[in-house]
């Protein structure tokens, strides 16, 4: 066992300084503040001290109808995307790792640019092509086959369903990609030991791949309901939550407190609800990981 001396622990403390710096004055720090400005009435448009309200912000949001609301569309939103996002991702990269398929780095890279494109650009695309209006590029694909334009973004029953569509296509390419990880992270042999059984491809994947690959699973699930809670772009371009509120989200919700009726106690509260939100959900799915 190597003992480092006190002059060798000087120097490494010294160069972890700089990080140790940076993650406290721009996550840490901020961190802590918005703790405490949830427990304040503060508002941006005044230059007042912030005053200690103990949980009241948090007692006004669980009596709102918009925080409720806004619960409710991101639990709807996470629960459509996360099972929807990971099979598909699975499906895809099991098609791309398959013996079959040729051109295999063509395949990831066409399933990868979306991941890595603007989300802003995506979803002002998606708001032309999902327009109202009659010419539009998929109302104008209905009127072919005789099918009258639809409000797609102006519909509380579709609007929803376009930007769990478009975080679906986005979202697709990195989870190809890690799934693809943990397949060619599975040894041949362990193959090559069941094709000498009887065993048909089902069972294969429900017995050998599928708990294989159950770490690669629980990560993406984590980080996918991460992802999924912190929606904003997509709803904040497309729609600005609505029509009405059908697509306000908590992040959305804790913008428009925020920044636009300059409420930072209650944004505050927001924000500190989605990340213990967050954390249970993190503890949960870790937990389920060791079973």
């Amino acid at each position: 066992m190597i003992v480092a001396s006190k002059r060798e622990r000087f120097g490494y403390y010294l160069f972890l300084l700089p990080a140790f710096v940076v993650f406290t004055t721009f996550i840490f720090g901020p961190m802590l503040y918005s703790f405490y400005l949830s427990l304040c009435k503060y508002s941006l448009v005044t230059t007042n001290n912030p005053q200690f309200v103990g949980f009241k912000n948090y007692l006004d949001l669980f009596k709102n109808t918009q925080f409720l609301t806004a619960v409710k569309n991101t639990m709807i939103f996470t629960l459509a995307l996360v099972p929807l996002t990971l099979f598909g991702g699975l499906l895809v990269a099991m098609g791309i790792n398959s013996k079959l398929i040729k051109y295999k780095r063509f395949y990831k890279i066409c399933y990868y640019i979306p991941y890595v494109s603007s989300m802003v650009a995506v979803s002002y695309v998606f708001k032309i092509l999902f327009s109202s209006r009659p010419d539009a590029a998929m109302n104008a694909l209905l009127a072919a086959f005789g099918v009258a334009p639809i409000e797609w973004l102006n519909s509380a029953d579709w609007a929803m369903i376009i930007i769990i569509l478009l975080s679906f296509w986005k979202q697709l390419g990195y989870v190809m990609i890690i799934y693809l990880g943990g397949l060619l992270a599975i040894p041949e042999d362990v193959y090559e030991a069941v094709s000498l059984d009887p065993i048909n491809g089902p069972t294969m994947l429900t017995k050998i791949t599928l708990p294989l690959l159950k770490p690669t699973t629980m990560f993406l699930l984590v980080t996918e309901v991460i992802n999924s809670f912190q929606i904003f772009t997509p709803v904040h371009v497309m729609t600005s939550g609505g029509p009405g509120m059908a697509t306000t989200t908590l992040v959305t919700l804790l913008y428009e407190k925020g920044f636009k009726n300059s409420n930072m106690g209650q944004a505050s509260a927001i924000a500190v609800i989605i990340f213990f939100a967050l954390l249970l959900l993190s503890i949960i799915q870790n937990n389920l990981d060791k079973e």
